[in-house]
């Protein structure tokens, strides 16, 4: 019997896609936001595209405010992007 694969929908294009290909936006129980690339911290966690278009479209729609349940300035986006970016460099 093939192995399940667990799926999750991004927040920025909501296309269900395996959960390794995604990027996990976690809240820490500080309320800190972090990207995830492991899928191991602690927090409530969001998942997103790992490209930088999915996170731009979930920051138009607020879908990381309303999946946190809190507003999320913008300097927080900017550095998801930066880490986003960050991570492609070191691919």
């Amino acid at each position: 019997m093939p192995k399940k694969i667990p799926m999750r929908q991004c927040v920025g294009c909501r296309e269900m896609k395996p959960k390794r290909e995604l990027i996990r936006v976690v809240k820490s129980p500080e309320g800190e936001l972090s990207l995830d690339f492991r899928g191991k911290k602690p927090g409530r966690g969001a998942y997103v595209c790992p490209n930088p278009a999915c996170l731009k479209k979930a920051k138009k729609s607020n879908a990381l405010g309303r999946a946190f349940e809190v507003a999320i300035p913008a300097e927080v986006y900017d550095a998801l992007e930066a880490q986003m970016a960050q991570r492609d460099g070191d691919g």
